[in-house]
C-alpha cells in the first residue's frame, strides 16, 4: 500500500496497542473474569412474530447452580432502551417483533448450566403474520407491528421544477438500485463482565462507543442515578457502529443486581447474527436527467429502507441517505422522498458510512450510465456538476469551504491507473474468460451527527504526579488507531516524548464526556481539543516552572521529559519534579460543541469530506466471480494526523466495501436468517484484497481555516462499490444494479477458440481462472 503525498516529517511510529494485539496479548473487555462470576445467557424468541402467552421460568430456577432468571417483571425501571428513541424491549412482555427479541435471562453457574436453564424456561407464543418485505410493510393491506402503522420514518428535500427539468432533458436514466443486509463481523462479538460493588453501585466492562451513553440508558432500566454506573468501554475488538446502541448490557446489568455476584455475558457468532445490527437493506429508485452539455436539470429519488422492528438510529440514518442521494452534483431540480419502515426481519441500525454507503452507489450509478448515453467520458461529467468550494451543501446548507472536491477530482483524473482505461487490456494469462475493466466513483461524505443532534466534544490534560503528562478523552478505541493518532498529536502539539504520555479514554468514571466514538468525529474532536488546550495547559506549566526555577516563563520551554531551556534546549525541570513543586495539580480541560451548520434542518452536515476512487477489476466470465487487482484512493480529509492510520483507515473500509460489493448478504427469508455464520457469510480476506492501493492524501486546506482534520473513518468504504460496479460493466458490458453482485450476471456461455478447444470450467480449471474473487 502506498500513500503518494510526501509525509517524511511525520514519524510512522508502531502504535501504542500494536504489539498486544499482534501478539494476543492484549486483554480485551470480553476476555475479563472474576472470581465467583456466573455465566449470563439471554433466551430469545424463536419467532419473528408472535404474541406472548405466558413465561414460565420455574424449572429453570429450580436447577442447582441458577442463581437468577428474570422476565419483563423483573426490571426495576423502564423496560427499553434506544439512544434515540427508547422502544426496544429489554424484555418483551406480550408481543416479540423479530427472532433477537430478548423474553428472559439467566445466570448460573456454568455456561452449560445456563443453556440447560434456557431450555427450561416454558414460553407459550401465539405466532402472527410476518412483515418481511418493507414496501409490502407500507402498504394499508399490511399487518400492523405498531398500532400507528409501520412507517418508521420519512424525509424529504425537493427544490426547482423537477417536471421542467425532465421535460427540458436530453437523455433519462430510470434504475432501481439494491443494497444488502450488511453484518459487521467485528472479531469480538458483543459482550461484557457486569460487577455489582458493596456500596450498591455498578461497573459494566462493555464495549460500547459511547460509554456515557450506555451509563444514561442503564440508569433508565436499573431506576439507578448515573453516580451509581460505571462503563470501562475500552479497548474493543472492533464496531464499525454496530456496538454503539445497547446490546447485551441490560441483562448483564439486571443479573449482576439480581444476584449479587458478577456476571459474563458473551454473545456467540448466532447469537450475534440473531440479534446484533446490520447495515440497513435499501431499495433506492432514481430518475436523473441531463441535457445535451452535460448538465444534470433533474433528479428523483425515492429510499425506502427496511428497519427492523425498532428504532436505533434509523431515522439519522434515513437522514443521511436523503442528503447523499443529492451528493457532491449541481442540479436545477431536485425532489428526494425517503421512508424507513418497520418489518419483522433483523435489527438494522448504525454501520460504517451510515446510509451514505447505499446512497452513493446509487447516485454514482447514475452519473456512469448518463455518460453512456452522451457518450462521454464520466469523470468528464463529474466534472462539469461539481459543486464548487463556495456552494452549499446538498440540502442547501452553508458548509465547510475546502477545495477538496476539485482536487480529489483533479488527482484521480491525472493517475496512473486512470490513464490506462483508454488502453486496451492486454489478453490476463492467454485466458480470454477473463476481461479487465477500469471505474471510477466520487464521494462527499459528512461527518458529525449533523443539526440538531447532541454532538459534545472536548478532553482534559494533566500532570500527574509521577511526572506523567495524562490525556484524558471520553472515547473508545475500537481498532481504528485513536490512541495512535492522539499519542502523534500530543508530541507535535507539545514536544513531548512518547515516555512523557499516559493516556486515558474510555471509562465514564475517571474521562469527561467527549461525544460518541462514531460518524468521522473522534480524531477531529482531539485535534480540536488540543488547539483549545494548547495554551492553557503549556502557560500553566510554564508558569509553574517559572516559580520553581525562578526564571522569568519567556525563557523557558515545553520538551520531552521536561522543561527545557528556550535557548539551548538543555534539560533544566523533569515532569516530575514539576509535579512536586507545584505541590497542586496541573491541569486544563475543554468542552465544545462538534461544527454544525448555521440552518434549521435535523441532520445537515457542515463538515465534509472528499475522495474519488478508482478501480481495476478482473472478470472471470465463467465463474462469474470479481478480483479487485488495483485501486486508487484520493482522499481529501485534511492534515494527515498518523499516516500509518491514515492508510489502515482507508485500506480497511476498503476491505469492508469489497464485500459489500462483491460478496457479503445476511439473507432472509420469512423473517428468519439463512446465513447464520462465516462459513456461509463470506467475508473478504487478505487473499481477496491482495491487489495494489494507492492513496493519495490531500492535506491542503484553504488559508485561515479552523477545522483541521475532517474525517476519514468511514471515507474508505464508501466510493469503492460504485467504481466496483462501473469497471464491471467496462470488463463485460453488464451493468450492476443490485449488491452484492450476483456472479450469474457475469457468466457467459462456454465457447470454443478458433482450434475448437473448449473455454469451460474444466479447462478453466486448469488454467487457474477459479481463483477466489
Amino acid at each position: 500500500m502506498l500513500l503518494n503525498r510526501d509525509t517524511s516529517g511525520r514519524r510512522w511510529r508502531i502504535r501504542p496497542d500494536g504489539r498486544g494485539k499482534v501478539t494476543g496479548e492484549l486483554e480485551y473487555l470480553t476476555d475479563l473474569s472474576l472470581p465467583n462470576m456466573l455465566i449470563g445467557r439471554v433466551l430469545r424468541s424463536p419467532h419473528p412474530h408472535a404474541y406472548i402467552r405466558s413465561v414460565d421460568v420455574s424449572k429453570a430456577l429450580a436447577l442447582p447452580g441458577v442463581h437468577a432468571a428474570l422476565t419483563a417483571k423483573d426490571v426495576p425501571g423502564l423496560n427499553r432502551f434506544g439512544i434515540a428513541r427508547p422502544d426496544y424491549p429489554v424484555f418483551c412482555e406480550d408481543r416479540v417483533r423479530f427472532i433477537g427479541d430478548a423474553v428472559a435471562a439467566i445466570a448460573a453457574d456454568s455456561d452449560e448450566l445456563a443453556e440447560l436453564a434456557l431450555a427450561a424456561i416454558e414460553v407459550d407464543y401465539e405466532p402472527l403474520p410476518v412483515v418481511d418485505d418493507p414496501e409490502r410493510a407500507i402498504l394499508g393491506d399490511s399487518p400492523l407491528l405498531y398500532e400507528e402503522g409501520n412507517v418508521f420514518h420519512r424525509n424529504g428535500y425537493k427544490f426547482g421544477d423537477i417536471e421542467a427539468g425532465f421535460a427540458a432533458a436530453a437523455h433519462i436514466v430510470e434504475e432501481i438500485y439494491s443494497t444488502p443486509r450488511q453484518m459487521h463481523t467485528y472479531m469480538e462479538t458483543e459482550g461484557g463482565l457486569f460487577v455489582p460493588g458493596e456500596d450498591g453501585r455498578l461497573t459494566a466492562y462493555s464495549p460500547t462507543q459511547h460509554g456515557f451513553m450506555d451509563r444514561m440508558q442503564l440508569s433508565r432500566i436499573l431506576a439507578k442515578p448515573e453516580e451509581d454506573i460505571r462503563i470501562v468501554s475500552s479497548p474493543i475488538g472492533g464496531s464499525f457502529g454496530g456496538k454503539d446502541e445497547l446490546n447485551v448490557q441490560p441483562y448483564g446489568a439486571l443479573l449482576a443486581l439480581a444476584t449479587g455476584r458478577p456476571v459474563k455475558l458473551h454473545n456467540s457468532r448466532w447469537e450475534s447474527v440473531r440479534a446484533g445490527l446490520k447495515r440497513h437493506p435499501m431499495k433506492i429508485t432514481m430518475k436523473t436527467g441531463v441535457d445535451a452539455d452535460g448538465r444534470l436539470v433533474a433528479h428523483r429519488a425515492y429510499v425506502i429502507a427496511d428497519k427492523g422492528p425498532y428504532s436505533t438510529l434509523g431515522a439519522e440514518v434515513l437522514n443521511f441517505a436523503t442528503e447523499h442521494v443529492v451528493g457532491p452534483y449541481r442540479f436545477k431540480a431536485v425532489d428526494v422522498d425517503t421512508v424507513s419502515a418497520f418489518t419483522n426481519n433483523g435489527m438494522s441500525g448504525e454501520f460504517r458510512g451510515f446510509g451514505g454507503n447505499q446512497a452513493i452507489f446509487a447516485l454514482e450509478g447514475q452519473l456512469d450510465r448518463l455518460a453512456a448515453l452522451l457518450g462521454m467520458d464520466p469523470w468528464e461529467l463529474r466534472r462539469r456538476n461539481l459543486r464548487r468550494a463556495e456552494d452549499p451543501g446538498p440540502l442547501g446548507q452553508p458548509i465547510s469551504v475546502t477545495g477538496g472536491a476539485g482536487q480529489v477530482w483533479a488527482s484521480l483524473e491525472g493517475s496512473a491507473l486512470w490513464r490506462r482505461r483508454s488502453e486496451s487490456p492486454a489478453p490476463v494469462s492467454s485466458a480470454p474468460w477473463l476481461k479487465r475493466g477500469i471505474g471510477a466513483a466520487y464521494v462527499m461524505h459528512g461527518a458529525g451527527l449533523g443539526v440538531g443532534i447532541p454532538d459534545p466534544a472536548g478532553g482534559r490534560l494533566q500532570l500527574r504526579g509521577d511526572g506523567k503528562i495524562e490525556a484524558v478523552f471520553g472515547y473508545e478505541e475500537f481498532g481504528q488507531g485513536l490512541i495512535a493518532s492522539l499519542m502523534q498529536m500530543l508530541i507535535e502539539t507539545f514536544g513531548f516524548a512518547e515516555r512523557d504520555i499516559v493516556i486515558t479514554i474510555g471509562d465514564t468514571d475517571v474521562v469527561p464526556d467527549s461525544g460518541s466514538t462514531t460518524a468521522s468525529r473522534a480524531t477531529s474532536m482531539m485535534w480540536q481539543s488540543l488547539r483549545r488546550l494548547r495554551g492553557p495547559f503549556a502557560g500553566k506549566l510554564l508558569e509553574a516552572a517559572s516559580r520553581a526555577l525562578a526564571l522569568p516563563a519567556e525563557t523557558l520551554a515545553i520538551g520531552e521529559d521536561g522543561i527545557r531551556d528556550a535557548g539551548d534546549g538543555r534539560l533544566l525541570l523533569s515532569y516530575a519534579a514539576l509535579a512536586g513543586a507545584a505541590g497542586q495539580p496541573i491541569a486544563a480541560q475543554a468542552h465544545f460543541s462538534y461544527p454544525t451548520s448555521p440552518v434549521d434542518r435535523v441532520g445537515a452536515h457542515y463538515m465534509y469530506s472528499y475522495s474519488a476512487v478508482a478501480v481495476e477489476v478482473e472478470v472471470n466470465t465463467l465463474t462469474g466471480r470479481v478480483h479487485v487487482v488495483d485501486q486508487y484512493h484520493a482522499v481529501a480529509a485534511g492534515p494527515v494526523v498518523n499516516p500509518q492510520g491514515y492508510l489502515g483507515q482507508i485500506e480497511g473500509g476498503s476491505s469492508m466495501a469489497l464485500g459489500f460489493a462483491l460478496t457479503e448478504d445476511a439473507v432472509m427469508s420469512g423473517g428468519h436468517y439463512l446465513t447464520k455464520n462465516l462459513d456461509t457469510y463470506l467475508v473478504p480476506t487478505i487473499v481477496e484484497h491482495n491487489g495494489a492501493v494507492t492513496v493519495d492524501a490531500i492535506e491542503e486546506l484553504p488559508e485561515g481555516d479552523e477545522h483541521g482534520p475532517r474525517g476519514l473513518g468511514e471515507l474508505g468504504s464508501v466510493g469503492l462499490a460504485p467504481a466496483i460496479a462501473e469497471a464491471v460493466y467496462r470488463a463485460t458490458g453488464k451493468r450492476a444494479s443490485k449488491l452484492p453482485i450476483d456472479p450469474a450476471l457475469l457468466q457467459e456461455p462456454i465457447r470454443f477458440n478458433e482450434g475448437g478447444e473448449r473455454h469451460d470450467r474444466e479447462s478453466a480449471n486448469i488454467g487457474g481462472a477459479f481463483r477466489q474473487a
